[in-house]
């Protein structure tokens, strides 16, 4: 990065500053936010306030874990840049979590859980996060704690960890994701599709959700979730014996995604341009109906789920072998193309992940606090959003001196000829 990148900081940062009001907090956030884009192999305070000259380590541990300030008009400040940056119809806004390892029992949240990015159980801290993308630059616009229930089944371990009294209860990730979702929408950022992986795609209440407020969806989901064909029908059983059937029941019985794509045929699909050339997998895609209605008894005393909503159900064959599933409530004349590019679009927030744990130190944090992680995360954002604003605008820069240059070239030539 050139020399000057702190100079710009100062200026960019300006409408982050203004919300902050307190000079002294007007000079440590810049500060913060530089030990975080600067060098340096660890990104938690003490060694930030070592290398730089702006502040000491109480200053900058107390801007950050103790300060008396609030986060949200940062955050609302950080939604319209990004909007600016890269809002777009056409865009997405990806739904994820990622996980923060940590030792001991001590910090905010942390427990043995399920770390996707890992693969497998680690004692850790895991954050629902929501990414703003178009045109393949991911910005990272949401970060917020998921407490498991060892957690808030301990009022006195939340209330050490200052967990406020708001989030003292009992949520799982889909919903910290509506919540977030909720909180884009209001700040009127531009997005046109919402994806997020099966961890959230196979609950039936956060794809409801997603409907409910309009928005169009590609998310993933367990090849063991049941479903109908679309043109599933729905009859009335006349009962032998007994009282008369209340309710309609389909005409034949669900089977497993990965059941009902067996059959499909599959095509080549390529999505996007890579380092080494085309991205290309198998796809295939059918019109089914998700097993997620109400629940009747069966005459085998079963239960089954009705019929839902009418959605796309995709299935990648991938060239190792593995195969994933995803559904899509994307019109009924939607191409196999368009609902694989937008399911594959997903992967540009596990780049935002890994820049912001490897540039910027998001899981460097050492406190301990709901707070102090929640503001050192924000942190974060805000510097993520700075560099991708910087090599957008180089990219720019870039692009520009390059047309210059054949313009240049075809008036010293008329011809065009080479």
């Amino acid at each position: 990065m050139d020399a000057d990148w702190r100079e710009d900081l100062e200026r960019w940062l300006e409408p982050f500053l203004s919300r902050l009001g307190h000079k002294t907090r007007r000079r440590m956030c810049p500060a913060y936010i530089a030990g975080l884009i600067g060098p340096g192999d660890r990104k938690s305070v003490q060694p930030m306030a070592a290398r730089g000259n702006e502040a000491g380590y109480d200053q900058l541990h107390h801007f950050v874990a103790d300060g008396v300030w609030d986060s949200a008009p940062l955050e609302t400040v950080l939604l319209k840049e990004a909007d600016r940056l890269v809002g777009d119809e056409a865009g997405y806004l990806v739904i994820d979590d990622t996980a923060l390892p940590k030792k001991g029992q001590h910090s905010v949240g942390v427990a043995p859980q399920y770390a996707s990015s890992l693969g497998k159980m680690s004692n850790c801290q895991s954050l629902v996060s929501v990414t703003l993308a178009s045109r393949e630059v991911p910005v990272m616009v949401g970060l917020r704690l998921f407490l498991p229930e060892s957690w808030t089944n301990d009022v006195e371990r939340m209330t050490r960890a200052r967990v406020p009294l708001d989030r003292q209860k009992a949520l799982t990730k889909p919903e910290i994701a509506i919540e977030e979702i909720d909180r884009v929408i209001a700040s009127g950022v531009r997005f046109g599709c919402v994806l997020a992986d099966a961890g959230y795609g196979s609950s039936g209440p956060f794809r409801q959700a997603l409907s409910k407020r309009g928005l169009l969806w590609a998310v993933g989901l367990s090849r063991r979730q049941n479903v109908y064909p679309a043109d599933v029908g729905l009859v009335f059983p006349v009962a032998k014996t007994g009282r008369r059937r209340q309710y309609h029941m389909p005409d034949r019985p669900p089977v497993c995604a990965e059941a009902m794509m067996s059959g499909e045929k599959w095509r080549k699909i390529s999505w996007r341009r890579g380092t080494k050339g085309r991205l290309t997998c198998l796809f295939a895609a059918r019109r089914v109906r998700i097993a997620e209605g109400h629940k009747h008894r069966m005459l085998d005393d079963r239960m089954q789920c009705m019929p839902g909503d009418e959605v796309w159900l995709v299935g990648e064959r991938r060239s190792t072998g593995e195969q994933k599933y995803y559904v899509s409530n994307f019109p009924a004349d939607a191409t196999l193309k368009m609902l694989a590019t937008a399911i594959k679009a997903r992967w540009i927030c596990e780049q935002a992940h890994q820049q912001l744990k490897e540039e910027l130190g998001l899981d460097h944090f050492e406190g301990r606090s709901w707070i102090g992680l929640h503001r050192h995360a924000l942190m974060t954002m805000i510097a993520y959003l700075f560099l991708q604003s910087r090599r957008l605008k180089a990219a720019g820069r870039k692009k520009k001196s390059r047309g210059t240059a054949t313009t240049t070239q075809h008036a010293s030539d008329p011809t065009g000829d080479p």
